[in-house]
């Protein structure tokens, strides 16, 4: 019986990753006015639990985020460049979801 319970704990956490999905979003980021201030939003991104992966385009003002939607948000996300100093909003095509 205790083998079963076991077994039946063991799938129930191993099916718990396939809930979460690995999302991307592009943030507008217009206060990156010099070549060091990616280094910066890119270094916030990257210390939010669930990112996995930041690109930040300087030219384009813009950072474009992989993450996991069980461990954080976009909202989370805004949250970590305003702190570093950066302020950030999901890009228009970001902002409202398709259908909407």
């Amino acid at each position: 019986m205790r083998k079963q319970f076991v077994l039946a704990m063991f799938l129930t956490l191993l099916s718990m990753s396939s809930w979460a999905a690995s999302q991307t979003v592009t943030l507008s980021v217009p206060d990156m006015t010099c070549s060091a201030c990616p280094i910066t939003v890119k270094l916030a991104l990257s210390k939010v639990e669930g990112v996995s992966q930041v690109s930040v385009g300087y030219p384009d003002r813009e950072t474009v985020v992989t993450f996991d939607d069980a461990l954080t948000s976009i909202e989370e996300l805004t949250e970590a460049t305003r702190d570093a100093g950066y302020p950030s909003t999901p890009t228009a095509s970001e902002a409202t979801p398709e259908g909407q």
